[in-house]
């Protein structure tokens, strides 16, 4: 599955796509596994796997939060923005279930509707996300793409090996990506044991001169794509984009969609070699 879904001008991140459907599937489910003619019957199953949606949802980011609670100190009303994609997916998910089974006993609802209907949204969130997780292989696409330094010097990918690796897909007319720079780029500077790239999508060497020393003057690693084939071949064209590469150069994760800081953090934990 590509990690991005694109309908007509609008690029949407696969894993919102993969909680819709399973979201969907579970009420669908429990609507077609309840068999008492009563429709007060039918609707009890359908308030509680709602609210055990939104009690997932709620237990996921606020996990998320208290993990990464130093990133939200300065601004905590950011934790209501849900743009960067920061979750804690298993807690959501056994907050989902805890709440699920407790409404379900409380209010007499048929258990094999509630339960039947969690178990397939489960099923179907856990598969969906195991599809759209990287293989952990080296990616020849990023050795085959030809890259450019901003003075136009031939550059290659191969260059940032070693260590771990995070390559950013971005363009200056991008809003999220714009937004996003500041947390790279703080990011770059206090984590030296990674690499960081940021590999700009299409646009001419001046254009990209003029908004770094505007926006990002200490930005280290840009380099050009002119083609856009990097976001043609990992992002179905979706920008931002971002790579995120072990230190034996293994796709282990890949981002569309803007990041903050602390998902950033939480992506930079999963790319370190694992302390014993």
């Amino acid at each position: 599955m590509p990690p991005a879904i694109r309908l007509g001008p609008l690029v949407f991140p696969a894993e919102i796509l993969v909680l819709a459907a399973a979201a969907a599937l579970g009420l669908l489910a429990g609507r077609l596994l309840h068999r008492g003619p009563r429709a007060d019957g039918r609707a009890r199953v359908s308030s509680i796997l709602w609210g055990a949606l939104i009690a997932g949802l709620t237990a996921a980011r606020l996990g998320f939060a208290w993990e990464y609670r130093d990133h939200f100190l300065a601004n905590p009303l950011s934790i209501l923005d849900l743009r960067d994609g920061g979750w804690s997916g298993m807690l959501g998910l056994a907050a989902a279930w805890i709440y699920g089974v407790t409404a379900m006993l409380r209010r007499a609802a048929p258990r094999p509707a509630v339960l039947g209907a969690l178990a397939l949204a489960s099923l179907a969130w856990v598969g969906g996300g195991r599809l759209l997780a990287p293989g952990g292989q080296p990616t020849p696409a990023l050795a085959e793409l030809r890259l450019l330094a901003l003075d136009d010097a031939p550059a290659a990918l191969t260059a940032f090996q070693g260590k771990p690796a995070v390559i950013n897909l971005w363009a200056s007319w991008c809003p999220p990506c714009r937004r996003e720079m500041p947390a790279f780029a703080q990011a770059q500077a206090a984590n030296p044991d990674v690499h960081f790239v940021f590999l700009n999508q299409g646009e001419a060497a001046p254009e990209i001169a003029r908004y770094l020393q505007q926006h990002a003057p200490g930005l280290l690693n840009v380099l050009r794509d002119p083609v856009s084939g990097a976001s043609r071949e990992f992002s179905n064209r979706g920008l931002p984009a971002t790579l995120f590469l072990d230190a034996n150069g293994r796709l282990v994760d890949l981002r569309v969609g803007e990041l903050s800081a602390a998902t950033l953090a939480q992506r930079l934990d999963a790319i370190r070699p694992s302390r014993p």
